[in-house]
């Protein structure tokens, strides 16, 4: 089980289902975000039309309202009218000739509007004195209304729809007498065809589907574009914006007259807005499944791109034989890869020359080991023999001889010690090391042979790796002094290096002929690549010296450490080299 979700858990996946999860949410959040804007944005773009829509029916409707207040106002003043008016006030009978003469003015109205059905005159008593008949104003409207015309001194009141025809609309006014100080002298009653009201034919069309109510005082309907209802009180006294008539979802806009008291109401179907919505929630998931679909594949490009180098990177880790790295030649697109892949090539370089610089070490170490068996010394043995031949000296009483057998015992004890344990040792028993070896080649050159050893102040405890000056100053008595009758002279110098306060410098000085130039060069050359000088012995001392500084304190391929010669004709020879004093072990400057 777990190595079936760790074949899963990849750089890849992981990398593909953050991008993905990203980008869904951000798809989410954008498509609900544009989605609610938008249908708000819908919304009110409806709500703003419905309005507008009320405003001009609205205004429509006034304008057919003040038709029939201007007419009825002319109506009223006729002086005809006011004097008959006036005439039965004071208590006199209207002549059927003063009744027919009314007809002028019922003719008047309606010739100038042709909503107007029918008018029709009445005293204050409520006798009606036009059309030629007995009826009585309160046999044809309620009394609320005549108290209410009676209220509204002469301004136009609109009752409703006609009791006794339902296709017709009554409103009345008080008529006031100019003679008696516009006291009350009758009624005039007007009957309109609900036709008359029919605004919606001015605003009814394609671009239109709003559905148009218009409601007298009781709720009414007066006119309705759409289905008719006996009481309509249901959505006169809706509060909310959205109601649901009919079985459909419309949103409701409300406007009442103020000079009629009726009630405009426009009913705008929700589908309307809704189907736009539905198209853009389609559109909004349509793109959002392509823009998901396109981000998968270009993130599963792009995460293929990313691992796909680090994949042959480790390759080329796991192609790792026998102790030596592979370097990755995959070059990538990507230039973070290929500083990766830089870095990881420099990396393998350094360790292949670190392995290379320890193996050389371990031959060294092991071919030093390999001569000292060939050798076939035994150190105990050695040490025993030494100790009694000075015994031996002792009781003969040969001094001389006996000093040099310990100073040859300490000598081989120092150079035949534990090699895990006394590699490194300090600058003063180097300095030691080097004293008793001169003092037993002294036996052998006597007075010709002299030496001074100048050590400054903190140099003895520096640590460094053993035997390496005892080489060069071997080297400085063969080839510098062996060959003079004279006296000759070795200094050997530590002191602090000039260049480099933190390293000591040690020097080995003879005052023997000196070299060439040529020959200095072919010295320097000959330590280069390790093989042996010409001339005496065997000349590997300068070379191994110089590999062994190179092994201990310079990095692989790395120059500017090791042994340095400086030869004049005639002045002698110096070479001399660095320790570095910060730290003990191998050390690689860099």
């Amino acid at each position: 089980m777990w190595h079936r979700a760790a074949k899963w858990n990849t750089l890849r996946n992981q990398m593909l289902a953050g991008f993905v999860s990203v980008m869904i949410v951000v798809l989410v959040c954008a498509g609900v975000i544009t989605f609610q804007s938008a249908s708000t944005l819908l919304k009110n773009k409806a709500e703003k039309q419905i309005k507008q829509t009320a405003i001009q029916a609205n205004g429509r409707l006034e304008a057919l309202v003040n038709q029939i207040e201007t007419l009825t106002t002319q109506a009223v003043n006729d002086s005809l009218l006011q004097q008959l008016m006036l005439s039965t006030a004071n208590g006199k009978t209207a002549s059927f000739g003063q009744r027919q003469s009314l007809m002028q003015t019922a003719n008047k109205i309606q010739a100038y509007s042709s909503g107007v059905s029918s008018v029709e005159v009445y005293t204050k008593d409520h006798l009606r004195l036009y059309p030629l008949d007995d009826q009585r104003l309160s046999d044809r409207v309620g009394g609320e209304w005549i108290d209410l015309a009676e209220k509204e001194k002469g301004k136009l009141v609109w009752i409703g729809i006609d009791p006794k025809d339902p296709e017709s609309v009554l409103a009345i006014r008080r008529i006031n007498l100019i003679d008696q100080w516009f006291s009350s002298g009758g009624y005039l009653l007007v009957r309109l065809e609900r036709s008359y009201f029919q605004y919606q034919a001015g605003f009814s069309d394609e671009g239109h589907p709003e559905i148009m109510l218009l409601t007298d005082a009781s709720a009414k309907p007066v006119v309705a574009s759409g289905p008719m209802r006996a009481d309509l009180g249901e959505l006169a006294g809706a509060d909310s914006q959205t109601v649901t008539w009919e079985g459909q979802r419309y949103i409701l806009v409300k406007q009442r007259s103020e000079q009629t008291g009726w009630m405009l109401m426009i009913l705008y179907p929700l589908s309307d807005i809704t189907e736009g919505i539905s198209v853009l929630r389609l559109a909004i998931i349509a793109a959002g499944a392509v823009g998901s679909l396109l981000f998968i594949i270009l993130s599963f490009l792009l995460s293929t791109m990313i691992t796909r180098p680090l994949k042959k990177l480790m390759r080329a880790m796991r192609n790792t034989r026998q102790g030596v790295l592979t370097p990755n030649s995959a070059v990538s697109f990507t230039s973070e890869i290929n500083d990766l892949n830089a870095t990881y090539n420099q990396m393998v370089d350094h360790i292949n020359g670190l392995i290379k610089l320890v193996y050389e070490k371990e031959m060294l170490q092991s071919r030093t080991e390999l001569q000292a068996l060939q050798a076939q010394i035994n150190p105990h043995f050695l040490y025993n023999t030494l100790e009694a031949l000075y015994w031996s000296l002792q009781e003969k009483e040969q001094e001389e001889l006996a000093d040099l057998v310990i100073a040859m015992s300490e000598l081989f004890r120092y150079v035949i010690g534990v090699a895990d344990k006394d590699e490194w040792v300090t600058v003063g028993e180097e300095l030691e090391h080097v004293e008793r070896y001169l003092s037993i080649m002294s036996v052998r050159f006597g007075s010709r042979l002299t030496w001074d050893i100048r050590v400054e102040h903190g140099c003895r405890t520096v640590s460094m790796p053993k035997l390496l000056i005892q080489p060069l100053v071997e080297n400085a008595i063969v080839h510098g002094l062996e060959g003079k009758t004279r006296q000759g002279t070795v200094v050997v110098t530590a002191a602090w290096s000039p260049s480099d306060g933190r390293a000591v410098r040690i020097a080995v000085n003879d005052d023997g002929p000196g070299m060439e130039e040529a020959r200095c060069r072919e010295v320097q050359e000959a330590m280069a690549s390790g093989r042996a000088l010409p001339g005496k012995g065997k000349g590997m001392g300068l070379s191994n010296v110089q590999r062994r500084l190179q092994l201990y304190y310079a990095p692989p391929g790395a120059g500017g450490h090791g042994l340095s010669i400086r030869s004049e004709p005639g002045r002698g020879t110096t070479v001399s080299f660095d320790i570095p004093a910060e730290e003990e072990g191998i050390h690689f400057d860099t």
